[in-house]
């Protein structure tokens, strides 16, 4: 029964691993990666529709991207859903596609994007603290309800720090190699 447990902890662990990953994709480094428009949405039809669904974003050059709507009527609304985002990218367009020409980072906005990243490691390792607590407390309500013994519990409970640990440690990893990318020049 506790492996159940600490399989399905491994598996929220996994799932959160995977979920900095995705949000790190959002923090530009310097060059065009289509994927840093993933989480933005604009206004269709009066429901907040992901852009990826009403356009192709394709990167054609290392500091360009181009949005490529299947409908051009919804030019103005894609360059308002990218204004208001929190990549700081003025769009530009020509009445059929919207270009964004990504800026070299200054020093100073690679400091601050630095800080984003650790914020979303250090939210990341909260995530795996939350999932090890409650491993933990459901081994500690079966050590009372007498379907684990005390050395089981204990053996079990280290099982879940280390798998805490080793999560722990991807996280550092990613957050790090993120870090390296945004302070290339």
């Amino acid at each position: 029964m506790h492996v159940q447990i600490h399989d399905k902890m491994q598996e929220k662990m996994e799932k959160t691993v995977a979920v900095l990953k995705e949000d790190l994709h959002s923090v530009r480094a310097g060059r065009a990666n289509p994927q840093l428009l993933d989480r933005i949405t604009v206004e269709y039809y009066g429901a907040p529709t992901p852009l990826k669904q009403l356009a192709g974003v394709s990167a054609p050059e290392p500091r360009l991207l181009v949005v490529s709507p299947f409908d051009p009527t919804l030019i103005p609304d894609i360059e308002k859903a990218i204004m208001m985002s929190d990549i700081g990218i003025t769009p530009s367009n020509d009445g059929k596609i919207v270009r964004l020409a990504i800026p070299m980072l200054t020093e100073e906005r690679r400091k601050e994007l630095t800080k984003v990243v650790k914020k979303y490691g250090e939210e990341a390792k909260v995530a795996l603290r939350h999932e090890r607590r409650e491993a933990n407390d459901k081994l500690k309500k079966m050590n009372k309800s007498n379907e684990l013994t005390e050395d089981d519990l204990k053996r079990a409970e280290d099982e879940v720090q280390k798998t805490t640990d080793k999560y722990s440690k991807v996280i550092d990893d990613v957050i790090t190699h993120k870090e390296q990318e945004i302070l290339e020049v």
